[in-house]
């Protein structure tokens, strides 16, 4: 079991109900930097069609409170110094997981499929096995809803917008 791995099986019961999307440990000179990135728990069993908040500075800072307090108290990390860095997933990482389209509910994502273009749209709704999406209207078609199921998905990642329609 790597060393990521057992951090997260030590710190999950802390971080509820916030939940570990990535654990990464790197060294740093004499030192080792401790990545965390959290994520707001959903039910990826269940559609979820309305957007979830962002997760505030205030649950980050008592998620760190709480990691560093965990990590102190073990002997995991052993003697060598290292820095905690808990954040949130953001938006620039990959979605890959229902969960992380669950939570771009009105967000504008970019969808690689095999053998197709790359394709733009705003999510709607996203389940436990696929998403629906809307394709916004084109001087040559106009607006339609799409449905896709994850495993016809290569890539996808949200588009950064700087003047949400929200």
């Amino acid at each position: 079991m790597s060393a990521e791995d057992r951090i997260a099986r030590l710190i999950e019961p802390v971080l509820a109900p916030l939940v570990i999307d990535e654990v990464k440990v790197t060294p740093a000179g004499r030192r080792r930097v401790v990545r965390i990135a959290l994520d707001r728990a959903t039910d990826e069993t269940a559609v979820v069609d309305s957007p979830s908040p962002a997760m505030s500075l205030d649950e980050i800072a008592e998620a760190t409170r709480a990691v560093s307090a965990v990590l102190d108290d073990s002997n995991l990390l052993g003697e060598q110094p290292y820095t905690l860095e808990v954040t949130s997933a953001g938006v620039g990482r990959p979605l890959t997981r229902p969960r992380h389209y669950q939570r771009g509910v009105g967000r504008l994502v970019v969808i690689s499929r095999d053998g197709l273009p790359d394709l733009t749209a705003r999510i709607v709704s996203a389940g436990p096995q696929s998403l629906t999406v809307r394709v916004a209207a084109t001087k040559k078609e106009p607006e339609r809803t799409e449905t896709i199921e994850y495993a016809q998905i290569a890539r996808a990642r949200i588009e950064v917008e700087f003047s949400r329609p929200d």
